[in-house]
């Protein structure tokens, strides 16, 4: 049994000293374990010990086997040494002389990588420059064409700047700066280009009155061309014409680019000479500023606020045009400025509605001609009121003729401007009459009240060719010879016939028929007969100090003044060309004006001989108590009758004019006569029967009777 054990514990250990041996050292831990486990450990020491003798034997042996070869390996490798320490400083050697020519090499290599690195970042750069220089480039220009007031061409490189090029360099600081800044430029270009429009309207308040002046110009040379065609066969109508005169001025007009870069405001032009062609009114204004920012509104989809602040601005300027200054009425000028001023106004107005599309509407338009028409007549009515030269007038008609021209030249209806000329008209016909009032006043206070003497053929031809007058008695005397009236007659038919002439120029250009003109006429010169001459003569007549030769002489003028209107009546005739047959025409009442001046003289001589006839009476101093007559008649009524002679010899030595004569002796001097006698005998009846004559003698009753038979012879 115990010999079975020690072979086991043999065998064990041989297996574990195999184990040793073949086993990495690292893994030996657990093998010595199991030997330290065990209780035979000491055997094993023993055994261990043998295998290392066995192992030390067998080097041994192998290293006597081969000491000869040991000992020439360490020959050479000896000699190996040497040559391995030639061959390191060989190498050293090398080495150093290498790193000694290498240095200059990373130098260079070191230069080139940092070539090679600012070459790839200058690449980049430029492909990064490449795509923001263009941005750059447009920021630039649109900044220089802000700067140079090029509004609608900055606006449309905002517009490339903003869609085409910031995209494609949006991720950069600088782009989103300029982002950032788009809505500011927008709003910066809309204030400036809106600041353009202020100067523009402010321009165009200021220098209305010029644009006017020349409009009314170019309607002036327009109508005289079409009084000039009127005498020819006709081409084309007036307001045609008007239009095309225009014509070019429009399209040149029409032709200004919203993109112009001209300042906005009216356009220097010198005065032009008279026979010069006149500037069409356009030509004056530049209205790139309104087409500008019209474009730039509509771009920036503000033109509808843009169209509300423009129609605002010019309501408030048309408002303040239409208000005419408190002194207009003074002077002709005035009303040339005002009128100047709308017509300025509207040519500019018409001139936007037919070059934009929808800034001003015809019904906008419309509406504002409606107020500038109501507000000019009322205007018209109330200064022309306060005019009281027919000049004036007449000028001031002329000028709204003109007015009323130029403006239907532009499509404007004037016809309630034409309806307003005829009130005026009414008015220039008061101011005529009291005009002429003042040239009759004249024209009676300095007459002599004598018959025109003349020496000499060319004076009786020069006064005949004044005064339709044909006498064949006359032309047969011998001078110097007399025309029976005074020269006041061929005077006041002259100034009829001015005052005639001065109504016509009134209805020139009024678009009157040819009968509206004759009723005019004639009905104006009705009321100068009736109203101014008539109380012109009956003041002559009714003058304190008027004498009977001056009586006389008025009924003689005023008989030969109602003859001569006859005359008249062709003259108005031949003017107007409406026959006097001709329906509804009014006849002139110069027969009756003369007829009743006539009466009144007549009546006036009656009275002057009744006063004079009274104021002898007044000398009368009967002796109601005288017991003897008197041996002749009384002195007073010897003086009287003297008079009475005297003055009736005036009625039968009047001039020539059978007819006149035949009138004064007939009926004047008989009427007189008879009204003295009349008068005579109704007195010295009345000094009989005043209540102061109480008693009569008989001598005083002859001496009476003595003077009754004196008046009777």
């Amino acid at each position: 049994m115990a010999e079975l054990e020690s072979l086991e514990t043999a065998a064990e250990h041989e297996r574990i000293l195999r184990e040793i041996e073949s086993t990495d050292t690292a893994c030996i831990g657990p093998t010595l374990r199991s030997v330290y486990d065990g209780e035979e450990h000491g055997r094993f020491m023993e055994k261990l010990e043998a295998r290392i003798r066995n192992h030390d034997r067998e080097i041994e042996k192998m290293c006597n086997f081969h000491y000869q070869g040991f000992v020439d390996s360490i020959t050479e490798l000896l000699k190996v040494r040497g040559e391995a320490q030639k061959l390191k400083n060989q190498v050293t050697d090398t080495n150093r002389k290498l790193q000694n020519e290498g240095k200059e090499l990373i130098v260079a290599m070191e230069e080139l990588k940092q070539c090679r690195l600012q070459q790839r970042n200058i690449s980049a750069t430029v492909d990064k420059l490449t795509l923001c220089l263009p941005v750059l480039e447009m920021y630039s220009k649109l900044r220089e064409q802000m700067k140079s007031k090029r509004h609608y061409p900055a606006l449309k490189t905002l517009e490339h700047l903003e869609h085409t090029y910031l995209p494609q360099v949006s991720h950069y600081r600088f782009c989103k700066i300029m982002v950032d800044n788009i809505p500011k430029l927008r709003e910066e270009i809309k204030e400036v280009s809106m600041s353009d429009l202020k100067d523009f309207l402010e321009s165009i308040r200021k220098h209305s009155d010029k644009i006017g002046e020349t409009a009314m110009k170019q309607a002036q040379q327009q109508r005289n061309l079409d009084n000039i065609v009127s005498q020819h066969p006709r081409i084309s109508g007036g307001k045609k014409s008007k239009k095309e005169v225009c014509a070019s001025s429009d399209l040149e007009v029409k032709n200004t680019s919203p993109m112009s870069e001209q300042d906005s405001g009216i356009l220097d032009v010198e005065d032009e000479d008279e026979d010069e062609e006149v500037p069409g009114a356009q030509d004056l204004v530049d209205f790139s500023p309104v087409y500008r920012c019209l474009h730039i509104y509509s771009v920036l989809g503000a033109r509808e606020t843009f169209e509300n602040y423009y129609r605002k601005q010019r309501r408030k300027q048309a408002r303040l045009v239409l208000q005419p200054p408190s002194n207009m009425h003074e002077t002709l000028d005035g009303y040339r400025k005002y009128f100047n001023q709308i017509v300025g106004f509207f040519v500019v107005e018409d001139h936007i509605l037919h070059t934009t599309q929808g800034l001003v509407n015809r019904a906008y338009i419309d509406e504002l001609w409606e107020m500038a028409l109501s507000k000019t007549i009322a205007a018209l009515r109330t200064h022309s009121s306060y005019c009281s030269d027919p000049s004036l007038v007449l000028d001031l008609k002329n000028l709204i003729v003109l007015f009323a021209d130029t403006l239907q030249g532009y499509g404007f209806p004037v016809n309630q401007l034409f309806d307003m000329l005829l009130e005026i008209q009414d008015q220039y016909s008061e101011t005529l009459l009291k005009k002429w009032s003042g040239v009759f006043r004249n024209i009676l206070d300095s007459d002599n009240y004598s018959p025109i003497p003349v020496t000499n053929e060319e004076v009786y031809k020069k006064i005949v060719g004044q005064f339709p007058f044909q006498d064949a008695e006359l032309e047969k005397q011998p001078f110097p010879k007399k025309f029976p009236f005074s020269e006041f007659v061929p005077k006041v038919y002259n100034q009829i016939k001015e005052f005639i002439y001065a109504c016509l120029k009134f209805s020139e250009d009024l678009h009157l028929s040819s009968t509206e003109v004759d009723d005019m006429i004639r009905k104006s010169t009705n009321l100068l007969l009736t109203r101014t001459l008539s109380n012109c003569l009956q003041n002559v007549i009714k003058r304190k100090n008027i004498g009977l030769t001056e009586l006389v002489q008025i009924i003689i003028n005023t008989t030969h003044l109602e003859k001569s209107c006859k005359f008249l009546e062709e003259f108005i005739t031949n003017i107007t060309n409406v026959l006097p047959e001709t329906v509804h025409t009014t006849k002139l009442y110069g027969t009756t004006t003369f007829k009743d001046a006539r009466h009144a003289a007549e009546e006036e001589i009656y009275t002057n001989l009744n006063q004079k006839i009274d104021q002898f009476l007044q000398l009368a101093d009967y002796d109601w108590m005288a017991m003897e007559p008197g041996s002749k008649a009384s002195d007073y009524l010897v003086d009287l009758i003297g008079f009475l002679r005297s003055t009736f010899a005036v009625f039968t030595h009047l001039p020539g004019d059978v007819d006149v004569h035949s009138t004064m002796s007939g009926k004047v001097a008989q009427t007189a006569c008879m009204s003295a006698c009349k008068h005579l005998s109704t007195s010295l009846m009345q000094l009989l029967l005043e209540a102061e004559v109480r008693q009569l003698t008989l001598g005083a009753l002859q001496q009476f009777n003595l003077d009754v038979e004196e008046c009777e012879r």
